[in-house]
């Protein structure tokens, strides 16, 4: 793969190496703040890479279900992104508009690179009814239509107008049976995955939205498209040596 220039600033990357004093299970606690300059600089691939997650707890993240519809990509593709969002998160918007396209379309496509949605409504109530909402649109297929939609017109956070009214008129938008859809909104098998995948997150020590894990390497916060693309890259290049 071409090599790229890290687009971080030199200044940026200084400050951000004091992020990787995390640690529960993989490193200390991870994730963006609700603040637009932490969420959008912290992190870089090099300083990353020092919070590697082992072998053993990277095997455990990456799931790699083939009937997995909150996922993307070939099951063996060499590179797994886990991506901990939530979809009130302005910036976990902001990685689905900005960045997300361009790593599908360079990565995905080819088969290097795998993502796999992981729920993390930690801004609250609005939050955890859209996680339901998303996994009743993955029970009928349309997760990736549902999470495009819910980005492409992102409401401000507890705006009070994310309920099941708003998410209806999205899953009839998308031509769901609304009927199974709140249903499904509603079970608590759907309310179990999101806690589990909640959960999940919080005992690897994430704190905030968006938190990316690629093969064992932490990216946090919606940082610029060649932090990715260095991250990925790398990441597939040790995967085939």
């Amino acid at each position: 793969m071409s090599e790229r220039k890290n687009a971080v600033l030199p200044a940026i990357v200084a400050a951000l190496a004091a992020i990787v004093v995390l640690a529960i299970v993989i490193f200390p606690s991870f994730g963006s703040d609700d603040n637009e300059s932490d969420s959008v600089t912290r992190g870089s691939s090099d300083s990353a890479a020092e919070g590697r997650a082992s072998d053993e707890t990277w095997e455990k993240l990456a799931r790699r279900a083939p009937d997995d519809p909150m996922a993307m990509g070939e099951v063996d593709a060499p590179v797994v992104m886990v991506n901990y969002s939530e979809f009130q998160c302005p910036f976990c918007g902001k990685f689905a508009r900005d960045t997300e396209p361009a790593l599908i379309e360079e990565y995905v496509e080819d088969g290097t690179l795998r993502i796999e949605w992981r729920d993390f409504p930690y801004l609250g109530e609005e939050s955890t009814t859209a996680a339901h909402a998303g996994r009743a649109a993955a029970a009928q297929g349309k997760f990736w239509e549902f999470h495009d939609a819910m980005y492409a017109d992102q409401l401000p956070p507890n705006s009070g107008q994310l309920d099941e009214d708003y998410l209806a008129g999205i899953a009839e938008d998308l031509g769901l049976d609304v009927d199974q859809f709140l249903t499904d909104m509603n079970s608590k098998a759907t309310q179990d995955a999101v806690q589990d995948d909640f959960a999940e997150g919080q005992a690897i020590g994430v704190t905030g939205t968006p938190a990316f894990i690629i093969n064992g390497v932490p990216v946090i916060g919606a940082q610029p498209t060649a932090v990715f693309q260095d991250t990925i890259e790398k990441a597939a290049e040790e995967a085939t040596q």
